[in-house]
């Protein structure tokens, strides 16, 4: 398998999912960035199952990776792959083992358990649903409603960012910033710590803007690619981001969708309960002005000063005392030998 023709195929007794997207964020670390480099065998639970993913990873010259949560399955693959001439590597089967040693259980061995109807997965549906139905500022009467609310100017990932987040059960409400063009009011009654502003680079948001246009083969003069238009409209968001006090910026230029979703989800989750409501912010100490501490250490200078004064002064009391003693024994001693 040489750098330039890179395949993975993805097996696994479930969905495929976890297989297929760990499969292609190893092969973004070596340069691949092909869709239809991974190839994906879901569902897969008969050894004769297998044998048909593991022959066609030797026909393609690939490599496969597999999720198998059954012990027998984990141990015929290793077999086939022997068999067949193919690496073949274990994504979740040390974890599990690991984990249940840990935890001192036995593994369930049911496949697909991630992916149960339950209460989890009806709340992400609904949130899919909500991100569709208020996606480039449709009903903006329910944004009140949505657990996060994305800004920004056109081709600045709204509707892809909403998208992911959504899939993660979370309600996105996503709202376009356009220039002369008024934001529903209804922004005014959001949290502004739900508020997310997008913001991309001018020259990164002009190629992709450009390709998009050659894409609706619109004119290559229009307004909408030219990088004095965008700045205009950047610069236009960001002072709507400034008079909505308290949105969170975002800046798009060099990050991929997942990777702001996440730093989006994880600031989310920083404000909020997963019932919604705000958490109570840490408290902080306040800085110490150099005229509070000043003012702090000037007792403690005066305390110490007057100890030290009172030191002194015993001390300078001490050696006369003594000379006085000493005296006064030099004398009695005197009148002693005296009268003798």
């Amino acid at each position: 398998m040489t750098a330039s023709r890179a395949i993975i195929v993805a097996v696994s007794d479930a969905t495929g999912e976890t297989a297929e997207q760990a499969s292609k964020a190893a092969l973004a670390q070596v340069g691949q960035h092909d869709d239809r480099a991974v190839r994906t065998f879901p569902n897969t639970r008969t050894q004769k199952a297998l044998e048909k993913a593991l022959v066609r990873a030797r026909d393609l010259g690939g490599l496969v990776v597999y999720t198998l949560v059954d012990k027998e399955l984990r141990g015929a693959i290793k077999d086939l792959a022997q068999v067949h001439g193919v690496i073949a590597i274990d994504l979740i089967g040390g974890l599990i083992r690991d984990l249940a040693g840990h935890l001192d259980a036995s593994p369930l061995s049911v496949p697909g358990l991630s992916h149960e109807l339950d209460e989890e997965y009806f709340r992400r549906v609904a949130a899919v649903e909500f991100s569709v139905n208020h996606d480039d500022g449709k009903n903006p009467q329910n944004l009140p409603k949505a657990d996060i609310v994305i800004v920004g100017i056109s081709r600045a990932s709204k509707t892809p960012l909403s998208n992911y987040i959504a899939h993660r059960g979370y309600r996105v409400a996503n709202v376009p910033i356009v220039l002369g063009v008024p934001l529903p009011a209804q922004l005014a009654e959001v949290d502004p710590a739900r508020v997310f502003a997008l913001t991309v680079d001018p020259v990164v948001l002009m190629k992709i803007r450009r390709a998009r246009m050659e894409s609706l083969r619109m004119r290559p003069d229009a307004d909408y690619g030219d990088l004095r238009q965008i700045r205009r409209e950047i610069n236009h968001a960001k002072r709507m981001a400034a008079e909505y006090n308290g949105w969170t910026l975002v800046d798009m230029s060099r990050k991929a969708v997942e990777e702001a979703a996440s730093a989006i989800i994880e600031t989310y989750r920083s404000r909020f309960a997963p019932d919604g409501t705000r958490r109570a912010p840490a408290k902080q100490k306040a800085p110490r002005t150099k005229a509070a501490s000043k003012k702090q250490a000037a007792p403690q200078k005066k305390a110490a000063s007057t100890k030290q004064a009172a030191s002194k002064k015993k001390a300078a009391k001490k050696p006369r005392g003594r000379k006085k003693a000493a005296a006064t024994k030099k004398s009695t001693t005197r009148r002693v030998r005296k009268g003798r």
